[in-house]
């Protein structure tokens, strides 16, 4: 145990001095000054402990492992705030940032992930026993992909089409109906019905929000941009009811 604990005190700490190098070498040419004040410096050196503690194993169960991670990354997202602050950024462009620095840590752990999922699959497997989901239930999510298709990318083409007979000024069946009746319908009882049998599977909202992207470009513009949300809010909603009722109602026993 002592040496797990030097092991980690080396990592914050060589990550506290690299930040702390950053801000001596490369904050005051960013910043057009002639040297850091302390409370950037300090801001640094706290933001590369954070990055240094990013390296620690994972935890042991899936409870502690999304805990621990959480509070990682809102403590690291506090601290980027604070440090972008320094710079006098505007509230938007804070927020940018911020949506930069989730998804950068998201790349990152997903990736150590997967690599700890898959020696946990190779353990199984050498003292065989069943190698448990795929990686994300990426598996169990995959029979629904022509449904998300259809529901993200088909319809609304031919909605759009159908536009042309209903109404020339409005697109009522792609703009309206779509957006906010058939796509949170949609999304909500495909999950729900994914939850019931597989559990939470993450990639299905995913793939229904990255699915209806290139739609909002193709026949709408920028602004409709939060039709993705539309859809992957409400599947996440509906997998997320249908892995609770799931663990809520035990199962049948054969012949029931």
């Amino acid at each position: 145990m002592k040496e797990y604990k030097w092991i980690w005190a080396v990592r914050i700490l060589t990550g506290a001095g690299l930040g702390l190098f950053f801000s001596v070498t490369m904050v005051p040419y960013i910043m057009s000054t002639c040297s850091s004040s302390p409370l950037t410096c300090l801001l640094c050196a706290a933001l590369g402990a954070a990055a240094g503690a990013a390296t620690l194993p994972f935890a042991d169960d899936g409870k502690s492992l999304l805990l621990r991670s959480g509070a990682h990354f809102a403590a690291t997202a506090v601290l980027f705030a604070l440090l972008l602050l320094q710079f006098e950024v505007e509230p938007v462009e804070l927020l940018a940032w911020e949506c930069i620095l989730a998804l950068s840590y998201a790349v990152v752990w997903l990736g150590r992930w997967i690599g700890w999922y898959v020696e946990v699959m190779q353990l199984r497997t050498l003292l065989g026993l069943a190698p448990g989901p795929s990686p994300l239930k990426w598996r169990e999510t995959l029979p629904y992909l022509p449904f998300v298709l259809f529901l993200c990318c088909g319809l609304p083409l031919i909605l759009r089409m159908a536009d042309h007979w209903v109404s020339a000024d409005v697109p009522v069946l792609s703009g309206l109906i779509l957006p906010y009746l058939l796509l949170p319908v949609g999304g909500l009882c495909a999950g729900l019905s994914l939850g019931k049998r597989q559990g939470v599977c993450p990639l299905y909202p995913a793939a229904c929000f990255l699915c209806y992207l290139p739609m909002v470009y193709l026949l709408f513009n920028s602004t409709a941009l939060f039709h993705c949300f539309m859809v992957a809010l409400p599947a996440l909603g509906g997998n997320v009811m249908g892995w609770l009722y799931r663990r809520a109602v035990p199962k049948r026993r054969p012949g029931l």
